[in-house]
């Protein structure tokens, strides 16, 4: 890409969002310059940019590209391998496979993240359900792993990009609620390793202690 295309990215977002961090994690796989926007999400207004950027959802993250914004974290990243995936590509190749990674991907944001918050913040009988249904949920995503380093197999992808930011929650589950995901996920906790050995990923996430201890100010937990 040529330079001042690349001089023109920004990116708008908080820095313990895990769907903001998909969109820092890909642009810098991809080796992608951008100029990085700090939208606090404990401030309860939502800032002048992020309302005209994004002004029907007033949701972070937004990557704004030549003046035009980009919504939603997982058709930003789409929008990043379409623009800068020419050497390196985030999606495979194969449409069945693209699809794929596509359902995987809605399944992370619907059912992955929707359980998480309920068994952060439910209490009794159930959290307790909100617990066994969102192991569930991890171990059917280790399922699709399976035997491979990565979700697309041995390079890192779409779907790697997609979860990885929800790994830094899991201090928080084994704080929280006593989940134990190395016995629960063996195969998920080396993935996750893994993928924090590559400087893209370590960039961005955050230690986990430190994630848990402001989503239980988040989620209003003792």
């Amino acid at each position: 890409m040529e330079k001042d295309m690349d001089s023109q990215v920004t990116c708008v977002d908080f820095w313990c969002n895990e769907f903001g961090m998909r969109v820092r994690i890909a642009l810098r796989e991809l080796g992608v310059p951008f100029e990085y926007i700090e939208e606090d999400l404990r401030v309860r207004e939502r800032s002048e940019l992020v309302r005209r950027m994004n002004p029907v959802h007033r949701s972070i993250p937004i990557l704004i590209h030549h003046g035009r914004p980009v919504c939603g974290s997982v058709n930003i990243v789409e929008y990043i391998d379409e623009v800068w995936g020419e050497e390196t590509r985030l999606l495979p190749g194969d449409p069945a496979d693209r699809a794929d990674s596509r359902f995987w991907a809605d399944f992370i944001d619907h059912k992955v993240f929707s359980t998480q918050t309920k068994f952060f913040t439910s209490k009794g009988e159930e959290k307790e359900a909100a617990k066994e249904e969102l192991v569930e949920h991890l171990k059917r995503l280790e399922e699709v792993l399976g035997d491979k380093c990565f979700f697309s197999g041995d390079e890192f992808g779409f779907l790697d990009v997609v979860f990885i930011p929800f790994s830094s929650m899991f201090y928080g589950y084994e704080q929280h609620g006593g989940i134990d995901l190395e016995a629960e996920c063996p195969k998920l906790t080396r993935w996750e390793k893994r993928c924090r050995e590559r400087e893209s990923v370590s960039e961005v996430l955050p230690d986990g202690k430190v994630q848990y201890e402001l989503h239980k100010k988040f989620y209003g937990i003792e």
